[in-house]
């Protein structure tokens, strides 16, 4: 890649990356640009039309012609876009590092003042007294529990979320979770599988059956690289049909396929292939519509010289995503679905998996700003992705969520990563953040309730150095024991 240049004509070959920005010369392809634009569905690509470095060719081969190259490229802008973002956040304050600034100085004067007043008024000799005092007020207001409240808690709830595949990056992250109040995710990849799958199959010529339709437009793709007819075979050969042998198979770019099965020629594509075929589509009008509507996208299945049947296909809704929402909804969170997909596509994985709030054909630079426009209007937002394109939005969140399966740029941007893409870890992550600090305040509460209830006692000569050593260690101990309680977290149903 460092070879390159601008203006260099470059080879890409089935399954290859594209290395760098360009226009493509000459050939034809489907290439998967869901890692940069968020589009589930291979983007069908010619002579005069761009491609993105780092996407993948999925089918053809083509050459094309360098225009962007190392800083220029759309991959490096993000890069740049997650640095600005990582660079904006400000640094979270800690409670702990706050309240020591005042208590400390405090301790200190009453310490002081303690010596004071016994040396001044106490009996004779009244250095003795007034020494013995001043060092049990230092003694029991000792901040060895008000040290350990904080990373104690932290360090048992990092370790308790890795045991759930939950990995915190900071304590910070672990603390800025807890004020959360919406969650946007990713669509292709975080709530669905970023595969393509067969949904529906609706039967138009007499004699036919969905088995039957689905197993001859499986046996004309069988010579097909491109992801809708790879759906189309896996669900045949997953229903146990028998595929039959393909002859004279031709893919027509960005239409669909033509082959000879049985001695019959089949044709598999879009309305565009059966009109340059002159095959007429008549009847199936409001069906493809319904299945449009709902997100799907339908491939026609002719044979001979009919339309037999419509086979849709669509990404599939990862199986706890709709869990998943719900337990977020449960934590009293505001849920959004960002993507670049488009809107009708993106309506109908929302309204699968529950969420009423959607944002469709967002650009990756996009993303990050959509998420400072919900900041800006008083949220604290979590982001959940995987690909390249939600790196910048990873960054721009309060808390960056990223699915372990996903592109090492999004891992690298995010403030906590979902070791097994499940979903369900996004809720667990948020409940174990709300116990952690909670538990960090019961520990702030009994460290204080020592220097409270014990720093007068031996400000007033009750409590000499030796017992004020006993209640110190006390208070660290049940500091630790209440942190250790962690351990038992579970994350909700």
């Amino acid at each position: 890649i460092g070879e390159v240049r601008v203006g260099d004509v470059v080879i890409v070959r089935p399954g290859e990356k594209v290395p760098v920005d360009g226009v493509i010369l000459e050939g034809h392809s489907s290439l998967d640009e869901s890692m940069l634009t968020g589009e589930s569905m291979p983007v069908d690509k010619g002579p005069g039309e761009t491609v993105i470095g780092a996407t993948l060719n999925c089918t053809g081969s083509f050459r094309f012609t360098a225009t962007q190259v190392g800083a220029d490229t759309a991959l490096a802008r993000i890069v740049r876009l997650v640095e600005e973002a990582q660079g904006s956040k400000p640094p979270i304050a800690r409670l702990v590092d706050q309240v020591a600034s005042v208590f400390v100085p405090i301790v200190i004067g009453a310490a002081l003042l303690t010596f004071g007043l016994w040396f001044a008024f106490g009996p004779a000799p009244a250095f003795t007294p007034a020494l013995l005092n001043f060092v049990a007020v230092l003694i029991i207001a000792c901040p060895c529990a008000l040290g350990l409240a904080t990373p104690t808690s932290i360090m048992v709830g990092i370790g308790r979320g890795a045991e759930h595949g939950i990995l915190i990056r900071s304590g910070a992250a672990l603390e800025q979770a807890r004020a959360l109040t919406a969650v946007v995710l990713d669509k292709t990849g975080t709530l669905t599988k970023g595969e393509l799958a067969v949904k529906q199959v609706v039967v138009h010529g007499d004699g036919w059956s969905r088995d039957k339709i689905l197993q001859i437009a499986a046996s004309a793709e069988q010579g097909s690289e491109h992801p809708i007819g790879e759906a189309i075979v896996k669900t045949a050969r997953a229903a146990n049909l028998a595929l039959e042998t393909a002859k004279d198979f031709a893919a027509v770019p960005g239409h669909g396929i033509r082959a000879t099965v049985q001695g019959q020629p089949v044709r598999v594509g879009n309305l565009r292939l059966m009109e340059t075929d002159g095959l007429s589509v008549s009847g199936l009008e409001g069906e493809v519509a319904r299945l449009a509507e709902a997100g799907l996208t339908p491939m026609f299945v002719a044979v001979g010289a009919s339309v037999v049947g419509v086979v849709a296909v669509a990404d599939q809704v990862k199986e706890h995503a709709r869990e998943a929402v719900a337990a977020l909804k449960a934590l009293g969170l505001e849920v959004v679905m960002l993507t670049g997909d488009n809107p009708r596509t993106a309506a109908a994985v929302a309204r699968e998996v529950g969420i009423e709030r959607v944002l469709a054909e967002v650009l990756p630079e996009a993303k990050a700003r959509e998420v400072k426009r919900l900041q800006g209007e008083g949220k604290k937002v979590a982001m959940v992705g995987d690909g390249i394109n939600d790196a910048p939005a990873l960054a721009q969140a309060d808390v960056g969520i990223a699915i372990g399966a996903g592109a090492d740029v999004a891992l690298e941007a995010a403030d906590i990563t979902l070791v097994g893409g499940d979903l369900r870890g996004v809720s667990a992550a948020i409940a174990l953040s709300r116990a952690t600090m909670r538990n960090i305040r019961q520990n702030l509460f009994w460290a204080f309730v020592y220097n409270i209830v014990l720093i007068p006692a031996a400000a007033l000569g009750w409590l000499n150095p030796i017992l004020a050593a006993g209640a110190m260690g006390a208070s660290s101990v049940s500091v630790v024991s209440n942190a250790l309680r962690l351990r038992f977290f579970t994350p909700p149903a």
